[in-house]
């Protein structure tokens, strides 16, 4: 067996050594680096709408969209992050940069809630004279938050594959590692957002923010420090250039000859030879108008020193047009799982506000509003231990399969957030029936908080099953040189939700507030809203999504690349390029 890895180099440049680098001991500080970026990022946002609300004196749908604002830009970051890995940093230095970027941003954040000057004076939010913060006070607070959004981004785009590096494919024992590794990576997520909704957000509520997010800024700094001591034992890739670039490479060549009358027999058209056989992907009917980036044409190729090679803008091999029709599969897919995260936004947004209002006391213990989430984490972690330990085996048993299909555990999620915003929004129309009964200015209603764990456990064993099925989905069926690209597709069904949730609100404060006095669903007094109706709202959204995401599954056929015959020469007097 070799003693290096074929693909991967030390941190002196060398061909990386087994015995001294990867592994598992590598591959754990960078774990550690992505639980505390979890307890960083979901420590602040679970609780973050109460602090809006109760300290800077804001209104209820303005703090929960700040919040969806804030997370929808921290996922669609990751596609930020993922570029500058593939194309300028790799992936060891955009950890680095982008986990310092977030230490920056969690050490402002405890800065600004620090000064008095940075928020308003104390008052009850629903007083007539109670003043919100000034542009200037939400100005350093956002600069704060999106600071901590850029790192989150750049993080989270390449710590899964970095960690995976640390794996050689072709050895069976590693192999198996890698797949372990994979298997706990988003049980280690949980783990950290766990302690986020529980420790963290108990410090915020009964010690002080001030203390809560100085941790987080502690942590982070000391995870850097941990993960640059595994520098010599990291293994490093080298990238293959930034697969946006590939895409972008055959949309121009498409567009270029679009009005090119395509060849009767697709054998003509271009197919490079200096492809491994192994990586060819056989040409398929499908959008058929990128298929016109592969018509050969006088100027395509460029001559260079000893060599003549196509310029990748005006021409792109079949291998190259394939991946790119496989990614463009992706989409149905991807556009109809968009709604689950917008009903995932609504458990740290309005379900922590109808929390703040609820009877949250275990005799002389007060439950944090924000520490609800703690039903959702654990959904999600319990519901990981079931489906591995009881119906993966009893499926294998049944059906002669190791698990559920990626498309069928999305389904699964889908169904349960429909479910989820049903149960919310009757809980939601037993707590309004309390606070009519006893008033509405009631700042603690008689009736308990745990009449919520029901939707915080549904979209929990949800994303249990969704975050696994989409990251499998998006992984296995895309091409190889595009993994990364295809996690950061994945990631931006989170980023749309978020912001989905936010367009949402917003439509919603603009047609039901009929004029000045009427107070709408999404009231800044949630006791005078009708927020059931908008939880009714997103679950018909729900269930038209889901409708839709049976058609988009049932027409996508999984693939696997098909060795192709390259085209060895070809008319028009251009033969194939040699490898320059």
């Amino acid at each position: 067996m070799s003693l290096t890895v074929a693909d991967a180099v030390d941190y002196k440049g060398s061909p990386a050594d087994k015995s001294k680098t990867g592994g598992w001991v590598p591959a754990t500080l960078i774990l550690g680096i992505e639980i505390v970026e979890r307890l960083s990022t979901m420590g602040i946002a679970v609780n973050l709408v109460t602090y809006l609300g109760g300290t800077m004196h804001l209104a209820s749908s303005n703090s929960a969209n700040i919040v969806t604002d804030f997370m929808g830009t921290s996922f669609l970051l990751c596609l930020l992050g993922g570029f500058l890995a593939d194309s300028f940093l790799g992936r060891y230095k955009t950890i680095a940069l982008f986990a310092l970027i977030q230490t920056m941003g969690t050490g402002m954040l405890t800065v600004a809630i620090s000064l008095p000057q940075l928020r308003p004076s104390p008052c009850h939010r629903h007083d007539v004279n109670c003043q919100p913060a000034n542009g200037f006070q939400m100005g350093i607070l956002y600069l704060a938050l999106y600071l901590i959004a850029l790192g989150t981004g750049g993080l989270k785009s390449s710590v899964s594959g970095f960690g995976t590096d640390q794996f050689d494919e072709k050895d069976d024992k590693e192999k198996a590692q890698m797949a372990y590794f994979f298997n706990r990576f988003f049980f280690f997520i949980s783990l950290g957002t766990l302690t986020a909704v529980t420790v963290l957000v108990y410090i915020q509520d009964e010690v002080g923010r001030i203390w809560a997010y100085g941790v987080c800024s502690v942590s982070m700094f000391i995870a850097i420090i941990i993960f640059l001591l595994g520098t010599k034992r990291y293994r490093y890739k080298k990238s293959a250039g930034s697969p946006i670039v590939h895409i972008f490479q055959v949309i121009v060549a498409a567009i270029r000859k679009r009005k090119m009358d395509l060849p009767y027999d697709a054998a003509m058209l271009y197919e490079s030879t200096s492809t491994p056989e192994a990586m060819t992907i056989q040409h398929t009917q499908e959008f058929r108008i990128l298929d016109k980036a592969a018509i050969v044409t006088e100027g395509d190729f460029e001559e260079h020193a000893s060599c003549s090679a196509p310029n990748p803008w005006k021409l792109s091999s079949v291998t190259k047009v394939e991946e790119v029709k496989m990614m463009a599969r992706l989409l149905p897919i991807w556009a109809t799982t968009i709604i689950f995260w917008t009903t995932y936004a609504q458990m740290i947004t309005f379900s922590v506000e109808q929390a703040s209002t609820m009877e949250r006391t275990i005799g002389n213990f007060q439950i944090p509003a924000g520490s609800l989430t703690v039903f959702f984490v654990a959904a999600i972690l319990i519901t990981l231990a079931l489906y591995d330990r009881i119906i993966m085996p009893l499926w294998k048993k049944w059906k002669g399969k190791p698990g559920l299909t990626n498309l069928q555990r999305i389904a699964i999620g889908l169904v349960l957030s429909v479910i989820g915003m049903t149960a919310a929004a009757l809980a939601e129309q037993k707590r309004l029936t309390v606070a009519k009964s006893v008033g509405r200015n009631t700042s603690t209603l008689p009736i308990s908080v745990f009449l919520l764990i029901p939707q915080f456990f549904l979209v929990g064993a949800g994303e249990a099953f969704i975050y696994t099925g989409q990251l499998d989905f998006f992984i296995t069926q895309s091409p190889k040189g595009m993994k990364t690209m295809s996690t950061g597709l994945f990631l931006t069904t989170l980023s749309l939700g978020f912001f989905i949730s936010s367009f949402l609100v917003s439509v919603i404060n603009k047609t039901t507030k009929s004029n000045a006095t009427a107070q709408g669903w999404l009231a800044d007094n949630i006791n005078y809203g009708r927020l059931d109706l908008f939880y009714w709202l997103l679950a018909a959204l729900g269930v038209i999504n889901f409708a839709i995401y049976l058609n988009c599954a049932t027409w996508y056929k999984p693939r696997k690349p098909i060795s192709a015959i390259p085209m060895e020469t070809l008319h028009n007097g251009y033969g194939a390029e040699d490898k320059c």
